[in-house]
């Protein structure tokens, strides 16, 4: 007869086995640096290479943030906002319209003052698009929630009149938005002259993209939210109210599209209502070469694409125009589901 071991008897000492972890995954990251260097020679200077692979970064940065808004709602909501690209606009005009309010501190001398200037002139970017964008989802999106071609249908006839209603309030003339003292000129390294408010961009950029990951991956909220995505209905038998959390990350997709509209307009210094739309199909490139709702692809596919725009256009200006649709081509035929989809988190 077969003896069976009691609970008490199994070897306490065994170690547990590990659970299997996911695989760090550094070809999205060695693409870039792959690119990167490949131009290196084909520029045929050193310091061209540099300032336009630096134009490229702080480009790709400003890129992810206008488009992190929209891979969040995507990702988390499972919502095609075609619209994003009208809280760009909001955000860029909202800008210019702050801006004059600190224009003493945008015009001061001092570094200090002028990165307050540009700290609130953003804040009030944010604050207004959030704001908008909380009455967007009740008026908009969430008559739609599941149905992606009637999403697609009403976000676009949002943007239309999002940006209507912009010239009605602003008027059809060229906004101004330009940056401080402090941002602007370049900063010499070496032989080799870089735009400090391409610097300033870059380093945004880095600050958004970390706080994201920790909000998303390291916090409750973010625990609840990506919860909420793979079973709703368990999450709300525990007490927790998705709808809201889901108006939360619309208002931060908002808030994102304004901050990223902000820095646009700094760094484009005049600009019309056209200023959202004019990105609106690189947006949609980022987010599908990087992997539906995945906050790093969104960084690897804004990188890639601002990267390859600058380094195309100098070497052959003709192409420059279609370099966004080689290369989502390019990626989608190596990676169909994008460079850092959701699963590789």
């Amino acid at each position: 007869m077969t003896s069976i071991n009691p609970p008490s008897a199994i070897d306490a000492s065994a170690e547990p086995t590990a659970l299997p972890g996911r695989k760090l995954d550094i070809a999205p990251f060695a693409l870039l640096v792959g690119v990167a260097v490949l131009a290196l020679p084909l520029t045929g200077s050193v310091s061209t290479w540099v300032t336009l692979t630096v134009a490229g970064l702080a480009m790709g940065m400003m890129l992810f943030i206008m488009t992190s808004g929209l891979t969040l709602v995507f990702g988390l909501m499972d919502v095609l906002n075609l619209g994003h690209a009208a809280f760009v606009a909001l955000g860029a005009y909202v800008a210019a319209t702050a801006a004059g309010f600190v224009q003493p501190w945008l015009a001061s001398t001092s570094s200090a003052m002028n990165l307050l200037a540009v700290a609130s002139v953003m804040a009030a970017a944010v604050i207004t698009s959030a704001i908008v964008g909380l009455v967007y989802e009740r008026l908009f999106i969430r008559p739609v929630y599941g149905s992606h071609l009637k999403q697609i249908l009403i976000t676009i006839g949002a943007m239309l009149v999002m940006v209507q209603l912009m010239l009605v309030v602003w008027g059809a003339n060229q906004m101004q938005l330009m940056p401080p003292s402090f941002l602007r000129g370049v900063h010499m390294v070496g032989s080799v002259a870089i735009e400090r408010y391409r610097i300033f961009a870059f380093v945004v950029g880095l600050v958004v993209y970390a706080a994201m990951m920790i909000v998303m991956h390291s916090s409750r909220v973010g625990l609840l939210i990506r919860a909420g995505v793979e079973n709703r209905e368990m999450v709300e038998a525990l007490g927790h109210h998705i709808r809201r959390m889901f108006v939360v990350v619309c208002i931060c997709g908002s808030a994102l599209a304004g901050l990223g509209g902000a820095m646009w307009g700094f760094y484009r210094e005049e600009f019309s209502a056209s200023i959202g739309s004019d990105v609106l199909v690189q947006i949609l490139i980022i987010t599908i070469i990087g992997g539906l709702g995945s906050i790093t692809g969104c960084l690897y596919g804004a990188m890639l694409i601002a990267l390859c725009a600058n380094y195309i256009g100098f070497l052959a200006p003709d192409l420059a125009v279609v370099s966004d649709i080689i290369v989502m081509m390019a990626i989608l035929l190596w990676r169909p589901n994008g460079l850092h989809p959701v699963a590789a988190h």
